[in-house]
């Protein structure tokens, strides 16, 4: 999603006052109750602290939008995190406390040499509860936690839960800007911590033997233990050896503590007199738990760098300090600071904006989900949005139609989508077809499939989209006028059948009504959903063909359990459950076979003169048609849905799974009939297909050279015409002989 995973790490520079590499972040070293380093009365110097500078990587922010849109949506509560910082940062680098794409699983492994902290995160959904939200409360509530921890000797047991943090946070997803406040809350000793023995290299402290035993006895504990690093432990040293314990084994460590003590812990900081702010947290558990013990004890902070690739620790320092007394029984929770300072070095929140680092294609993609995902925080939390995203979808026909069908189906996130059309853009097109152009119609016209897929990736460059310029094709549009349109003809319906293998739902758009028969027989046979949309001049036709069984499921299957093999009823209780494999095609209730529709006809009669918001309504409803379909468990198996039905549970959470849409916009009405397969259509009946299937381009030929005839001699229609008349002369002649 983003271009880089890399952290952004805060820039340091020189201090002219005091030779010091200080964060350039604003913030300034800390020491016990805000005491200045060197107290107006004399008396010894207080301990100060490196706080740390939050690195949040690119990665977390990604992570943090997917959980924000998939899984916390509206949800406020806390959430663990996982964070961790590093001690072997070469000297002018800030002490940080790193944040990347893995901090949302707490079973994590903590990198190499890194030590692990325990983290709260409380994303807001708004920017005003992000400012308006109590940071003293969060920060005195972490604080309480990490004193009990103390009270009851768990600290001891895991010294991790003395490393905790909070992030604050509110994610603008819409111009990905995420502002964050971050806190490592550290506990205060009222009287602060004086220092008797100002820190020294720990090389000018052990020889080089002791430092390598050090680093070996450290090393072997990591190790026996199982960690990465040691947040804190014991030290103890004797002429050339020296040993390192966890903290939970002071008594045996330090039978007689009448000998020198030495607490380490993993030092984030590189300043050459100033510890990390993790030490903090520690003295406290020390003053609470050994202070009535010990009238002062050294420090090591810990620094493992490797240089030139040599390991080396021996810029660690060491100093001793002399901590004020804290009765055990103390109750009461210490003070707590620790919110971090903004860029400006005053308490203030960030922000970073991620929109500038990001591939702007990515961006878009990202930007087209995210409306779709607010979709199920709210209003339908169990829609399926990858059923709809990953659908293949095939538009036969890149006019009016199909221009409003691949708009509304780029606005689900579909992201493939394929046109197909021989036509050329004229200059009438671009007012009514929304993805052509004035340019598009010069020099005689692009070719309106290839055009409609090279906009849309213009639109949204997530989108794959393909066009091909090529025709359908049709009955009563006879190719035998010679061998090459015989084989131009073949090549068609292969390329053709190839197309519809590779997707999953086929559009029928066409201006026609014979356009729309070959793919209609081959989408049956290879059991591919097909939605129609057809126009009148106020009126339109939405429809999903019905979806016939697989060929070992419909042994015993009647296509109609009508008589006169065909109904279309609105709403009527008798076609009430009826399910999907049982429903008609866009043929079935033709009496007729199609044939050639433009022929002597006028210029109006030709082309589809229509009402012009009526294509954008029809194309909107048949992409919601298929959406609703794919909601629904059993697809375009899915009983039909007819008017009645307006009152009653919704079938999908969507709503309803309707068959056919019919709309009157002289009437701004519509109304939702059901209508049964037709044993004897032309397009979809059991012998038609059959024909195909074991004939394929020689059954199809006849059908493209043959008049009307040649279908409804086959399906049965010319014996229907012929028993009607029969009936109707039979009827004429009973009224005669009244």
């Amino acid at each position: 999603m983003f271009q880089t995973s890399q952290s952004t790490h805060i820039p340091v520079l020189l201090s002219p006052r005091t030779g010091f590499v200080q964060p350039r972040n604003g913030t300034d070293m800390a020491s016990e109750g805000n005491e200045t380093q060197n107290p107006a009365d004399g008396g010894p110097p207080k301990l100060l602290f490196v706080p740390f500078s939050s690195a949040l990587d690119a990665g977390f922010w990604h992570e943090l939008t997917q959980k924000k849109l998939n899984e916390y949506k509206l949800d406020e509560t806390p959430k663990a995190i996982g964070g961790y910082y590093y001690n072997g940062d070469p000297a002018g680098m800030p002490a940080r406390l790193t944040l990347e794409f893995s901090a949302f699983d707490t079973n994590a492994p903590t990198p190499a040499h890194c030590c692990p902290a325990i983290g709260t995160l409380y994303n807001t959904n708004t920017l005003e509860s992000f400012k308006s939200c109590d940071k003293k409360f969060l920060l005195e509530q972490a604080a309480v936690e990490i004193w009990n921890a103390i009270l009851s000797g768990d600290a001891i047991e895991n010294p991790v839960l003395l490393n905790r943090f909070l992030l604050l946070t509110f994610a603008d997803l819409k111009r990905y800007r995420f502002y964050y406040w971050f806190c490592y809350p550290a506990l205060c000793l009222p009287e602060g911590i004086s220092v008797i023995q100002q820190p020294v290299c720990l090389g000018a402290k052990f020889s080089p033997a002791q430092i390598q035993a050090l680093q070996n006895a450290y090393d072997e504990l990591c190790l026996k233990e199982g960690l990465t690093a040691l947040p804190y432990f014991l030290i103890k040293y004797h002429d050339e050896s020296v040993f390192v314990s966890l903290l939970k084994n002071w008594k045996d460590f330090f039978p007689d503590q009448r000998n020198k003590v030495i607490f380490g812990f993993y030092d984030p900081s590189n300043f050459a007199q100033y510890p990390g702010w993790p030490l903090r947290n520690l003295l406290v558990l020390a003053a609470h738990k050994w202070s009535s013990h010990l009238s002062s004890f050294e420090v090591l902070c810990f620094r493992d760098r490797t240089m030139q690739g040599a390991r080396d620790i021996s810029h660690s320092i060491v100093f001793e300090i002399k901590l004020p007394p804290m009765a055990q029984n103390s109750a009461g929770c210490p003070k707590a600071v620790g919110w971090e300072k903004n860029q400006k070095g005053s308490m203030g929140p960030r922000m970073v904006n991620l929109s500038e680092c990001m591939d702007p294609k990515r961006l878009a993609e990202s930007s087209v989900d995210l409306n779709l995902k607010l979709m199920c925080w709210r209003l339908v939390p169990t829609l399926d949005l990858e059923k709809v995203v990953s659908v293949k979808c095939l538009l036969l026909g890149a006019g009016t139609l199909g221009c409003s069908v691949a708009r509304t189906l780029m606005g689900w996130g579909v992201r493939k989508i394929t046109f197909v059309d021989n036509a050329k853009i004229s200059y009438s097109n671009p007012v009514r077809q929304t993805l052509y152009e004035f340019e598009d119609c010069l020099g005689g016209g692009k070719s309106k499939a290839l055009a409609a897929a090279d906009k849309l990736q213009k639109i949204f460059p997530g989108v794959n989209a393909e066009g091909f310029n090529m025709s359908i094709p049709m009955p009563g549009h006879p190719v035998n006028f010679s061998e090459v349109t015989m084989q131009q003809a073949r090549k068609e319906v292969a390329q053709l059948e190839e197309l519809i293998e590779a997707h999953d739902v086929i559009f029928l758009l066409m201006d026609t009504r014979e356009s729309r028969w070959l793919p209609a027989v081959i989408a049956a046979s290879k059991r591919k959903l097909v939605i129609n949309a057809a126009l009148g001049f106020d009126t339109f036709v939405v429809m999903r063909h019905g979806l016939k069984k697989p060929k070992h499921q419909e042994v015993g299957d009647s296509p109609s359990n009508n008589p006169s093999g065909s109904a279309d009823l609105l709403g009527s209780s008798l076609f009430s459950n009826i399910p999907g494999y049982k429903l008609g095609c866009y043929f079935c209730n033709d009496v007729v076979a199609p044939g050639d529709s433009t022929r002597d006809r006028t210029l109006d009669q030709q082309c589809t003169v229509s009402r012009p918001g009526l294509a954008m309504i029809a194309g909107a409803l048949a992409v919601e048609l298929m959406v609703s379909i794919l909601q629904h468990p059993e697809g375009g198996y899915a009983v039909a849905s007819s008017s009645d039905d307006r009152m009653n549970e919704p079938p999908t959470s969507l709503g309803l799974v309707p068959h056919q849409i019919r709309g009157f916009l002289s009437r701004f009405d519509h109304v939702l009939p059901v209508s049964l397969a037709f044993d004897k259509c032309t397009a979809c009946s059991p012998k038609v297909l059959d024909q195909y299937e074991r004939e394929g381009f020689s059954f199809l030929a006849k059908v493209f050279n043959s008049s009307h005839s040649f279908l409804e001699d086959l399906t049965g229609l010319t014996l229907l015409h012929q028993e009607t008349q029969a009936a109707e002369i039979w009827d004429m002649s009973d009224d005669e002989t009244l």
